[in-house]
């Protein structure tokens, strides 16, 4: 991860309005040039030893290796979870306008 340029950075939460705040609050700040809702999905993980089963909103952020770490302590401060799901992936390639785009969207 530490060559990629450009991240994809996803998280999850209880609501469809704890999300939409989430993706809104990180676009504004400009930790994230995009945030994306989708759901509901369903989510099915181990937590203190007993399998659990919840619904989810997963946000999916488009944002520069730069400014993750920004982001991620932005979504640690915030988010209502414990230990919320914060996976960054890179992104190996995009077209020059967007990732163009993207990199001035995310300018500190």
């Amino acid at each position: 991860m530490a060559d990629a340029e450009f991240l994809a950075v996803l998280t999850t939460t209880d609501s469809e309005e704890a999300a939409r705040r989430l993706a809104a609050d990180a676009v504004e700040r400009r930790l994230a040039a995009c945030a994306q809702v989708d759901g509901p999905v369903t989510s099915v993980y181990r937590w203190e030893g007993t399998v659990e089963t919840d619904t989810e909103w997963r946000v999916l952020y488009k944002t520069t290796a730069a400014r993750y770490p920004a982001l991620e302590a932005h979504l640690r401060s915030v988010h209502t979870y414990e230990t919320p799901e914060v996976i960054a992936t890179p992104v190996t390639a995009g077209s020059d306008a967007y990732l163009a785009w993207l990199r001035t969207e995310t300018a500190g």
